[in-house]
């Protein structure tokens, strides 16, 4: 018999019993573990019999090993007998323990902790709109045009902000050359500020051809701490002057890169995508903010196990971030000089966020009751097939059957928390988004 005795905030503790009987098979297989291993004068190691060793021993010496088998068993049929889902390992604490009766066994559970969600009608969202602009197209097919540009040599000018200057250069420090700072045929763009703040200024109107001393100082944060905050000299020579020359925005450009014979068409169909792109961003933008004002205005107590899980899932999928482009986490660490601590630390804000979000959405798929319906549920299937690009249909068929088979869970949980999200979108309270002006003055009053 199992019974509740207490509970605070989310840890429930109960008691509950190994019964005799289950006691007493446990310690016959703890003597079968441990015979082997205890020596007995007149008995061949491993053959002493049990009322033996405990004669020599005491009863107690298999207790312990026999708990560890009986418990495991009990615990599961007093969680089941009363409902408890364990967030966690639980506490375990032998209350009673005598020869011939039941063990009586005390245990502290965590356990979900209750969720107190918010009036959803009185949670504020600031409007989102994302709207695509005569400038935006502009911006646009200035951008096809500068991804389509011809790189040319130029011959008759000096360099100007935007080329590309072909260079060799050698870094000073004092009378000394310092190691790093040294290059031949560097293609470096003016104006990109990849190199030394100032370095790419003093080349502007210089020609191919010229030697140029470039003098800099190195920024206080610079990683070679004999660099950093340091005055040093680039002896450069300019090789080559490379320029951007622009396609026209006409009709043949239209051709020479896609299916449209006019540029109007062209730009017509990018103005379509663009604002294609930007309902869908707006889409999830706005499902964003609602999900995380109204997590916001709920309340709950949020478990530290969640958490770190929580932090253990977006470090694994940033471990396979890394993996995929070829950088070993060790290197990473050494490279931004931090290690694991750290990295959790900084992940650790978002984590009781996003903690959070998951037992506040939990609560509201509970008590809203969204259903899934057969139509609803073989929609995903063929939305997730066409995701990994499967069009022949009996492979659809059988891809839809395995996913079924496997992740019917995994689906419906999907499927309902996307209605949750359609529900919050449909019932919180848009406002209009305060301008700069007026929260000023709010904060000043604060």
């Amino acid at each position: 018999m199992a019974k509740v005795v207490g509970k605070e905030k989310n840890v429930v503790s109960i008691e509950f019993e190994i019964s005799q009987p289950e006691f007493q098979k446990g310690i016959e297989k703890a003597y079968k573990k441990m015979r082997g291993r205890i020596n007995i004068p007149g008995f061949r190691k491993g053959k002493a019999p049990r009322k033996i060793i405990e004669m020599n021993y005491g009863k107690e010496v298999f207790y312990q090993d026999a708990i560890d088998i009986a418990l495991p068993d009990a615990y599961e049929a007093a969680i089941k007998e009363l409902e408890i889902n364990p967030i966690n390992r639980p506490s375990i604490d032998i209350k009673e323990m005598e020869e011939g009766k039941d063990v009586l066994v005390a245990a502290d559970i965590e356990v979900m902790p209750e969720v107190t969600l918010a009036d959803v009608a009185s949670v504020e969202v600031e409007k989102i709109e994302y709207t695509v602009t005569d400038e935006d197209v502009d911006n646009e097919m200035k951008r096809m045009q500068e991804q389509n540009a011809r790189i040319i040599t130029v011959e008759d000018r000096a360099i100007e902000n935007g080329d590309t200057a072909v260079i060799d250069y050698a870094g000073f420090k004092g009378e000394e050359q310092f190691e790093g700072g040294t290059a031949d045929n560097h293609s470096l763009e003016i104006g990109s500020g990849s190199f030394i703040p100032g370095f790419e200024d003093q080349l502007i109107g210089k020609n191919a051809g010229e030697e140029v001393e470039v003098n800099v100082t190195f920024p206080e944060e610079y990683h070679s701490e004999e660099l950093a905050g340091q005055p040093v000299v680039f002896k450069v020579k300019i090789n080559e002057i490379k320029a951007k020359e622009l396609p026209e925005l006409d009709d043949e450009f239209a051709k020479d890169i896609s299916e449209f014979d006019t540029f109007e068409e062209m730009k017509s169909d990018a103005k379509a995508n663009m604002i294609k792109r930007a309902e869908d961003s707006e889409k999830v933008a706005i499902q964003n903010a609602a999900v995380n004002a109204f997590t916001e205005a709920s309340e709950t107590l949020v478990p530290d196990i969640l958490v770190e899980n929580e932090i253990d899932y977006q470090i694994r999928n940033f471990e396979q971030q890394m993996s995929m482009q070829g950088i070993n986490m060790q290197d990473y660490y050494k490279m931004i000089g931090s290690d694991m601590s750290d990295l959790r630390d900084n992940i650790r804000p978002q984590a009781e966020v996003s903690a959070k979000t998951e037992l506040v959405i939990g609560e509201l798929i509970k008590q809203q009751n969204f259903e899934v319906s057969d139509e609803e549920v073989n929609e995903e299937l063929e939305n997730l097939a066409k995701q990994y690009k499967i069009e022949d249909e009996e492979k659809i068929n059988e891809f839809k059957e395995n996913l079924k088979a496997q992740s019917t869970d995994y689906i419906n949980d999907t499927i309902q928390r996307r209605k949750a999200m359609e529900y919050l979108v449909a019932n919180v309270k848009f406002v209009e988004k305060k301008e700069e002006s007026e929260e000023a003055e709010e904060d000043s009053e604060k």
